[in-house]
């Protein structure tokens, strides 16, 4: 498991996901997998800068670790910002127009959908995200 804690910030979604691709670079993560968990990382960690510490600066710590079998990766998104479940938010009616949609919750909706497991826990006054896709 390899670890980073960095300011929450929107600046550092990019040192973020080299961190997380970095890893993935030993396991010939495919490209559309690849794709999919820069898409969640941007989601997520952006999500925690936009609106954990609001109108401040928290701290974000973000974990990596690779299962063997299968062949999968396992990101944890840990801030002790304002408590906020994403998973409950309402699922966005996909089959209406852009115009015609609700703003927000899109972004976790296709984390959701493009991740094998996506969970959520406030503990010790931390959010706690794990998101898990598999490689194989």
């Amino acid at each position: 498991m390899k670890e980073m804690t960095i300011d929450a910030a929107i600046e550092n979604i990019e040192t973020v996901t080299d961190f997380i691709n970095e890893e993935l670079e030993n396991y010939n993560c495919s490209m559309k997998a690849q794709i999919q968990i820069d898409v969640a990382i941007d989601e997520l960690f952006g999500n925690i800068a936009r609106y954990a510490y609001s109108p401040e600066t928290g701290q974000a710590t973000v974990r990596v670790e690779v299962e063997e079998s299968p062949l999968s990766v396992i990101i944890t998104f840990i801030d002790h910002g304002k408590p906020f479940d994403p998973l409950s938010a309402a699922t966005p009616d996909v089959t209406l127009s852009a115009e015609e949609r609700e703003i927000g919750g899109l972004g976790i909706f296709l984390v959701k959908k493009s991740m094998d497991l996506v969970e959520y826990v406030f503990e010790d006054g931390h959010n706690i995200l794990k998101i898990k896709k598999n490689l194989e």
